[in-house]
């Protein structure tokens, strides 16, 4: 492999460099609504902390998405919230979420599953007042005041550019550290004796951190941490 590493730029100069650090971040999937980024920190969210559970402690909220971090947020926020509305487009959990967690879901009074369910409408001042969501198998539209909805669909790492440099993830996203098996490795031609370091993709010199990296936390705090 040689060195330094040169990176192709849009104006088609080269960058060179002794080490790489990929922290381009990742894209929230979001529903396709015009006025989402209007409410997005208003009542919109894409993450379930206890910052957020403080927010809305002893309110309703609705949860977007059917994935295991759906699922975590669900049963985490019902422990401080007055109930929570987990709205997934698909017909059950079983293709999407562990058995162990929808079992969490289905036994816990303060947890609804609404399943075929969709958002299509938020409204508010400001702040998000209203959701309407769509039953998909009836047609019919309903009308709640919830005040904060969690979107936990997923996220898409800006990582197009890297196919074929360093080892991804079937999402998309940079393996590193103990994450690198050995047959990613071996397709690399990982060229040391010593294994890759905690935020070492499987090219020597090359990091990734933040969001764009396979097992991170998808929060600011701790993408600023491993940069």
């Amino acid at each position: 492999m040689r060195k330094p590493f040169a990176l192709a730029i849009d104006d088609g100069s080269p960058v060179r460099a002794r080490t790489v650090i990929i922290a381009t971040g990742a894209e929230y999937r979001r529903p396709a609504l015009d006025n989402l980024a209007t409410f997005e920190n208003a009542g919109v969210y894409y993450g379930a902390t206890r910052v957020e559970a403080q927010v809305c402690r002893g309110e309703q909220v609705i949860v977007v998405g059917g994935g295991n971090s759906a699922g975590q947020a669900a049963v985490f926020l019902a422990q401080s919230v007055r109930h929570v509305h987990m709205l997934v487009r698909s017909a059950d959990l079983a293709g999407s979420m562990s058995r162990y967690l929808s079992r969490r879901i289905e036994e816990n009074p303060a947890i609804t599953l609404h399943t075929n369910t969709e958002i299509v409408g938020l409204t508010g001042d400001g702040h998000l007042d209203c959701v309407q969501w769509r039953d998909n198998r009836t047609g019919r539209v309903e009308t709640h005041r919830v005040q904060h909805v969690f979107v936990m669909a997923g996220a898409l790492p800006n990582t197009r550019w890297l196919e074929e440099c360093v080892a991804l993830d079937a999402n998309g996203f940079v393996k590193t550290g103990s994450d690198l098996s050995k047959d990613d490795l071996a397709a690399a031609r990982w060229p040391l004796s010593r294994p890759p370091t905690l935020l070492e993709t499987s090219r020597p010199g090359v990091f990734a951190v933040g969001d764009a990296r396979a097992g991170s936390v998808k929060r600011v705090a701790s993408a600023v941490g491993e940069g």
